[in-house]
């Protein structure tokens, strides 16, 4: 059966519009708590990142619960990880995020986590979106959830991030720029690295509810590299606006996204024999990071954009490394789902054992020129199957033959068309991407 409100990574949309509007955000709560209800008194952690529409959506969300019977625990602005962590230690049923990710306050979504800090899987959706067809009905008023707030969990995160990296690590003699997109690691981040002891500057962290992602962040690293160069750091690092997403400044300024984090880690893994199998990244993943780990023995896969499909991947490869250009990146030994304080901190583990720079250490990749552009249409899905814009794919796909590839998709979490051209040469790839943008334009 094919799902109607969920996504690869929940529900997301217009604030207002359904179906993130109050109405539908409470029988979405009421329907959550109904199917975990099934099972035995239900227990549900809330969180949210730093959007004005998270107050208006945690509320209703907290109502749907309590009306069908399940607990809640409120933990308030944290991190999307942070929510995964605590739903699994905290021994909860189920964890939900109220996030849109890296997307404007305009927008926002609901994600969901089960008791192990993992996503749902597909049949618990299937059931939820069931009984979301069901008539809403109140329990008894003895029955009913309650709820609370747990005033203590950032300290319990930041713990928990600090115990991923060895006893004697340590930050000292760096000085590290942090920003933090007025999201929801602006509370956790700068202590988990002062406490490393770095000398941090931080930026993108004074949220008002409205400026999230706003000209900063991973999606907008602008402002980092300015500052990175400004105060002659050593590393700068952004976090997108629920901190499950991570890019990195070396001192030059030079940006280094996902694909160049995991090539990182991965090599110092694969040098201490603690890599636990091969790497799987996604169809997005730069040419150039496969064959750099190829050249150092080390397998590369690929799966479907979503680090939902990702986790999937790995877990049945058995393997712990993966992630996406875009800078999800997944330690499973370490964190259930993509956390971007962690893998930043596992980054700069070779930096302090090798005294090398983030710079140094990331130079066996050779990245291929890889051109995205985003195409606005009302049917991103319907284009992308477009006779048209196929005959031109595949026209475009034998002038580059086995010198390239295109990928043309539709985005996951926005109303947008995507399209990829990568190849060995830079002006070749941003032309056929032109091209094909245009025949989307006009099919769309």
């Amino acid at each position: 059966m094919s799902r109607k409100y969920f996504g690869t990574d929940g529900i997301r949309g217009r604030v207002g519009q359904y179906p993130i509007n109050p109405d539908f955000c409470l029988r979405l709560g009421w329907a959550v708590g109904r199917v975990f209800a099934r099972r035995g008194p239900a227990h549900v952690i809330i969180g949210k990142d730093t959007r004005i529409s998270g107050y208006m959506l945690e509320s209703v969300l907290e109502s749907g619960l309590v009306s069908a019977g399940a607990d809640v625990s409120l933990i308030g602005p944290m991190p999307t990880p942070a929510i995964a962590y605590l739903t699994r230690t905290l021994r909860a049923d189920a964890g939900i995020v109220i996030s849109a990710s890296h997307n404007p306050y305009y927008d926002n979504g609901i994600k969901f986590f089960d008791h192990l800090g993992n996503k749902l899987a597909d049949d618990v959706e299937l059931e939820i979106e069931t009984q979301l067809g069901e008539d809403m009905v109140c329990v008894e008023s003895d029955q009913l959830g309650r709820a609370s707030r747990i005033n203590d969990a950032a300290g319990r995160y930041i713990e928990f991030c600090k115990a991923t990296v060895p006893r004697g690590f340590s930050l000292r003699g760096m000085r590290i720029v942090l920003d933090c997109a007025h999201g929801a690691t602006y509370h956790v981040a700068p202590r988990v690295f002062e406490e490393l002891g770095a000398k941090v500057e931080v930026i993108g962290a004074t949220p008002n509810g409205v400026n999230i992602n706003d000209g900063c962040g991973s999606t907008h690293p602008e402002m980092l590299r300015e500052k990175v160069l400004e105060l002659g750091a050593d590393v700068g690092i952004a976090f997108d606006g629920d901190g499950d997403r991570v890019f990195m400044v070396d001192s030059a300024g030079r940006l280094l996204d996902g694909d160049e984090l995991i090539y990182i880690i991965a090599s110092h893994r694969k040098a201490h024999g603690t890599l636990g199998g091969g790497v799987v990244g996604t169809v997005m993943s730069n040419l150039g990071l496969q064959q750099a780990l190829e050249a150092q023995g080390i397998e590369f896969c690929r799966a479907k954009v979503g680090d939902r499909y990702v986790t999937e991947m790995l877990l049945s490869k058995g393997w712990i490394l993966g992630g996406e250009t875009s800078g999800h990146v997944l330690c499973l030994d370490l964190a259930s789902t993509g956390d971007a304080i962690v893998a930043a901190l596992q980054a700069l583990l070779p930096v302090v054992e090798s005294s090398k720079t983030v710079a140094e250490l990331v130079r066996g990749v050779i990245k291929l020129p890889q051109i995205m552009v985003n195409v606005n249409v009302s049917d991103p899905a319907a284009v992308a199957e477009s006779p048209a814009l196929l005959r031109a794919i595949s026209a475009k796909e034998a002038e580059l033959a086995d010198r390239g590839r295109i990928l043309v998709r539709a985005s996951g979490t926005e109303p947008l068309l995507r399209v990829m051209v990568e190849g060995e040469d830079g002006p070749e790839v941003q032309g056929i991407a032109d091209e094909l943008a245009a025949v989307a334009q006009n099919q769309g």
